[in-house]
């Protein structure tokens, strides 16, 4: 059993610990190249130029605007998802209606970019061929900043919102029949059951799963966002790991990039304490 571990375990060391000694990039003026130890210490310079730096801030508003509407919007749709295939009767159609609603999980962004690409462009997409032949005038969506959040958030809500109930769907299997039993006894209907059994029985799910998803509020979606993403909608799309990718990578400015790599670890370690704290003091149920 301890064997079967050691591949998870090696992926951790290699890829998520190892790398915490290039933090001190940050602290220095860094050149690709050169030793870590051999740079130039500068203390938190780097820091003070990203937070004066206008671009940041509007990656940082972006960032946490998106997955605020994500939150909003996406955080609910698999438990409701959940509760309505918790009540499907039949099981072929059950059984059909998941595997429709999985499926989107396992197709990579670029697929599902082209997708939305090939629905919504202004040259020849689906979705303004069918106003074409209805006499109205083509609308150009994916260029245009009003629309871009909304596509961010429903495609991000119609690819993982069926692999995430799966989670939910469990909890609600777990619950004790017995007490739909003694609900149904006292006249409870449908909505009822689910509101004073399904949901307390599945409190501790949806308080882990909610403060897990606060601590990377800063996580607006990289793959997507890079597919997406264009010149015309970039002042509202783009988001601290692409505006990263950019300067670290297109820039070649590693320390300023890891600079804000570690301010967004920092805000996520501090969001994901406190929102556990907050659960705990409030509901009981807690990671740790």
């Amino acid at each position: 059993m301890y064997s079967m571990l050691l591949l998870p375990l090696l992926y951790y060391i290699i890829f998520e610990y190892i790398p915490i000694y290039g933090i001190m990039i940050a602290f220095q003026d860094y050149a690709p190249g050169k030793p870590f130890i051999g740079s130039e210490w500068i203390g938190l310079k780097n820091f003070r130029l990203v937070f004066s730096s206008q671009p940041f801030m509007e990656s940082l508003r972006n960032t946490i605007l998106i997955s605020f509407y994500k939150i909003i919007f996406g955080f609910p749709f698999p438990i409701i998802i959940a509760f309505l295939l918790n009540e499907v009767r039949s099981v072929p159609f059950k059984r059909t209606i998941q595997t429709a609603i999985y499926f989107p999980h396992f197709v990579s962004w670029v697929i599902v970019g082209a997708i939305i690409v090939s629905i919504f462009s202004i040259n020849d997409g689906l979705l303004n061929q069918i106003f074409r032949h209805m006499g109205i005038a083509p609308v150009n969506i994916m260029s245009n900043p009003k629309y871009f959040r909304t596509i961010l958030v429903v495609s991000s809500m119609w690819k993982e919102a069926g692999m995430q109930s799966i989670i939910y769907l469990a909890a609600i299997a777990g619950v004790d029949v017995q007490v739909y039993e003694a609900a149904i006894i006292d006249g409870a209907n449908k909505w009822q059951q689910t509101r004073y059994v399904t949901l307390p029985g599945i409190a501790s799910t949806i308080a882990i799963l909610f403060v897990l998803r606060l601590g990377s509020i800063l996580s607006a979606g990289m793959e997507q966002t890079m597919v997406l993403l264009n010149p015309m909608v970039a002042s509202v799309g783009e988001n601290i790991d692409t505006y990263v990718y950019k300067v670290g990578l297109g820039q070649g400015d590693y320390s300023f990039s890891t600079a804000v790599g570690l301010f967004k670890s920092l805000v996520g370690y501090v969001l994901i304490m406190g929102s556990n704290w907050l659960s705990k003091k409030m509901s009981g149920e807690s990671i740790f």
